[in-house]
């Protein structure tokens, strides 16, 4: 079973005691933390080895490494293949600051977008926007209503009742 799987078992085990998945997910979190504290404060260090080699140097086990990774993945400039990594797979946290920060924020991680380390990367200016550029992409914007008796907006000429509103 490929290291993914195994971590999605524990991770979102739904026979689990919520207290127990509670306590899991706070430890795993400040495990998370850990890393990018460590990654953002040499952000252009290309950091790559194997899942086995870069759970030891974090400190985290190979599964917690697999669930890191996975939580990482969508922010590297080349994305890792987490769906069939093994302890031995090469990998790279190669990320894009932009994207990470983003998809922190897109998390409603908190604990990591709010990291000092951030300060030396991007100026308050910037940070503000991409926190707001980021919010705001989630947003779904809706268009005036279009009245049954109204011409179609699809171009046809018809009422819309009689097009596209049926």
């Amino acid at each position: 079973m490929a290291l993914l799987q195994e971590w999605q078992k524990i991770a979102y085990d739904e026979n689990k005691d919520q207290g127990e998945l509670q306590r899991f997910w706070q430890r795993y979190f400040l495990l998370e933390k850990g890393v990018y504290e460590q990654l953002l404060t040499n952000p252009d260090e290309a950091v790559e080895g194997t899942v086995k080699e870069l759970a030891e140097k974090y400190n985290l086990d190979i599964l917690e490494m697999a669930g890191f990774l996975d939580g990482i993945n969508d922010s590297l400039v080349t994305p890792n293949p987490i769906d069939t990594m093994e302890e031995d797979t090469k990998v790279s946290l190669a990320f894009d600051k932009v994207k990470l920060y983003k998809n922190m924020v897109d998390a409603k991680a908190d604990w990591l977008y709010d990291l000092p380390m951030w300060d030396n990367i991007f100026d308050a200016e910037t940070k503000k926007a991409l926190y707001l550029e980021q919010k705001k992409s989630g947003t779904v914007i809706v268009g005036k209503k279009v009245g049954r008796n109204e011409p179609c907006p699809c171009g046809s000429g018809k009422k819309y009742k009689h097009c596209c509103g049926k």
